[in-house]
């Protein structure tokens, strides 16, 4: 008889990260209880009290000097309202996907909202829904359940409507009921909470159960993963849902060739190897352990191979029996001895140590030291043990990762490397893409300029591709919640007058765009220089850092005038203090009219020199003395500040010296006149 192991079989995410904290709170001696049973596994519950954790069911029954974990289902709002009025210390173990669905209810409904609840109502995970719904809801298990609702409901139609589910209602139900939540609830907003990990578990049930004679599913009677694990296999062929390997001696496996194992998200790794195992017993079936978690099918060797070899191999990703602690007893260039507490010897090569190649453990790890381990190996004939240590940080790390994308959380990392298409960042030990198009604020940013920066990001996706997982992140994300954040800041204290140290982001025609910090304001063209400039780029550039000052709020419509020219700058003030009515003055002719020509005075202003006030003498035209160019000296003999003009006269320096020839002619002509006697 071939025995298929679905690879999904075994503790999903939420499940995992639930029993993991509860056994290390354990190990670590403190005092726990939980609000109603961690998870619905009879023999994980079993073994946790037999390690002093209590179960109550009330929150006000919590003992003294104990910490309270909520299980992995959730409870109603109201027990979190009473632990944290009450200053209780609880710890929170409730499935992300489950606290995304409160958190969908809570932003997305209100007392004129109907809630669809699709699920069954007596489970603890639909009444905690329930309890975050403000106004009307309604729990269907089903496509029946539905139409009767909606058949009762005359307004259906015109409700506002949102609709979430289980996180392990039935997948194939769920396309009926989608069907007629379209045909009657015609506004509703549909927010797909089936739990991806439960998704995929159902679909490979199934698909595994189509190929099978029969399907063993290993899990509590109480789980409802379990129950619908069960529910979509038993379509395709006879379907047995057992809690423990004692239980296969009452199932006849005659005339079965092939037969699938599966198992609930809450089913210990342990407790589906030791059915395997009792299976294999009993048929004399050693042939055909498929995949799980992320290694390739046995199948191909299994000839070579014994049934608990296969099984070694096959759990080897999946199970948490395979995490361990081990303590430090030698350190070699080639290996790490540790005791993991098995009678077997327990070794780590030193390709197993760590993802970072520059990692040296004989400088990072002493005697005695305790580490994190995956079990790679067993080799009972020469009683050795093969270990990961880096394959357990790894792990772990894909732990924060996931989570990290279903909470939403900011992480940080350093950019690795920049590549075709994006980025590289590793955060947590974890290479995490991304795009060129979510690596920086605007898409002209040069991505060169983060390699090796400090950077957060967010993760937006993780897949599986080819057995290997991927993860793509996003730092524009967060680049924009926190300029978002900026901006929002910037208007609530902004005023006319206030000052900013800027960066300029872009130039256009009419002036330049700086970002003060969050919000981006322009400064006219007229008001980056005194004096006429054509472009803006006369005076700044991109990139540049400058001061500016607030001259103008837009607080509806969110616009922001901006001055750059300071007041000090101005030349027609210059002109006041430095160059008085009667300065004599070099400068430079810089145009020509009929009746003049127009002079620099200082940079910024220029004067008239009336045509009059050019020579000593009468002219046509400026041009017959004066060309454009031209250095000429001369005089300020008027200035209106009211209209901003400046007259400059060349004849009031002529003119002493025309009334000096003129006395030296005469004297002249006087001593050659003749004497009369």
């Amino acid at each position: 008889m071939e025995i298929k192991l679905a690879k999904t079989a075994g503790f999903c995410f939420g499940v995992n990260r639930a029993v993991d904290m509860l056994y290390k709170m354990v190990e670590d001696g403190e005092k726990v209880c939980t609000l109603g049973p961690i998870i619905h596994n009879p023999q994980v519950i079993e073994d946790l009290e037999s390690k002093g954790v209590k179960i109550i069911l009330d929150e006000n029954d919590v003992p003294q000097d104990t910490k309270l974990v909520i299980r992995t289902h959730g409870v109603e709002k109201k027990v979190i309202d009473t632990l944290k009025e009450k200053n209780i210390d609880f710890c929170d173990a409730t499935c992300p996907f489950v606290r995304k669905i409160h958190k969908i209810i809570t932003e997305n409904s209100d007392e004129n909202t109907l809630v669809l609840i699709a699920g069954d109502e007596n489970h603890p995970e639909v009444q905690g829904i329930r309890s975050y719904c403000k106004g009307e809801s309604i729990v269907f298990k089903n496509g029946e359940d539905l139409e009767k609702f909606a058949e009762n409901d005359k307004d259906c139609s015109q409700k506002e409507t949102i609709v979430v589910w289980q996180t392990t209602f039935n997948t194939v139900e769920y396309e009926k009921c989608l069907k007629k939540i379209k045909k009657h609830y015609t506004n509703a907003r549909i927010f797909d909470t089936i739990c991806s990990a439960t998704n995929e578990r159902q679909e490979e049930a199934m698909r595994l159960a189509e190929t099978c004679d029969a399907m063993i599913i290993v899990g509590g009677r109480q789980s409802s993963n379990t129950a619908k694990l069960k529910a979509v296999c038993e379509n395709c062929c006879p379907t047995y849902l057992i809690e423990t390997a004692k239980e296969l001696s009452s199932i006849s496996f005659s005339g079965c060739e092939k037969v699938g194992v599966t198992a609930g998200a809450s089913t210990p790794a342990a407790i589906i190897k030791e059915v395997l195992s009792t299976m294999s017993e009993n048929t004399n079936a050693i042939e055909n352990v498929i995949e799980t978690a992320e290694e390739v099918a046995v199948t191909s060797n299994a000839e070579d191979m014994s049934f608990m070899e296969a099984l070694e191999e096959s759990l080897k990703n999946m199970s948490t029996d395979q995490k361990v602690r081990g303590i430090v007893t030698g350190i070699s260039p080639s290996e790490i001895q540790v005791d993991i507490g098995r009678k077997q010897t327990g070794y780590v090569p030193a390709d197993e140590y760590s993802a970072d190649p520059t990692a040296d453990p004989m400088k990072e790890l002493k005697i005695g030291d305790e580490i994190g381990l995956i079990i790679m190996k067993t080799n009972d004939q020469e009683g050795t043990i093969m270990l990961s240590k880096k394959r357990f940080d790894a792990q772990g790390a894909w732990d924060k990762i996931e989570a990290a994308k279903e909470n939403d959380e900011v992480l940080s990392g350093t950019v690795a490397d920049v590549i075709k298409g994006g980025v590289i960042v590793i955060t947590n030990g974890v290479r995490v893409f991304v795009p060129a198009s979510l690596a920086t604020a605007s898409r002209g940013d040069s991505l060169d300029d983060l390699l090796k920066t400090k950077v957060d990001l967010k993760i937006i996706e993780v897949k599986a591709e080819r057995g290997r997982k991927k993860a793509v992140g996003s730092i524009k994300a967060v680049l924009r919640e926190a300029r978002k954040a900026q901006e929002e800041a910037f208007w609530a204290q902004a005023e006319e007058g206030q000052v900013y140290q800027g960066t300029v982001k872009s130039l256009t025609n009419y002036g330049a765009f700086v970002d003060i910090g969050g919000v981006d304001g322009m400064v006219h063209i007229s008001e980056l220089s005194w004096k006429r400039i054509k472009h803006p780029s006369d005076v700044l550039a991109v990139g540049q850092e400058i001061e500016v000052f607030v001259k103008s709020l837009d607080k509806e419509n969110k616009k922001i005038s901006l001055g750059y020219k300071k007041a000090e700058d101005n030349p027609w003030e210059i002109l006041r203090r430095d160059y008085p009515v009667d300065t004599v003055i070099e400068s430079e002719i810089v145009g020509m009219t009929t009746f003049g020509a127009f002079a620099t005075v200082i940079p910024g202003i220029d004067g008239l020199i009336h045509i009059s006030q050019i020579a000593d003498q009468h002219i046509s035209k400026p041009q017959d003395v004066l060309k454009v160019g031209e250095k000429v000296t001369c005089k300020i003999t008027a200035i209106d500040f009211d209209k901003s003009r400046v007259s400059l006269s060349i004849r009031a320096l002529l003119a002493p010296k025309a009334e000096e020839e003129a006395v030296e002619e005469v004297a002249e002509e006087a001593a050659e006149a003749p004497v009369e006697e």
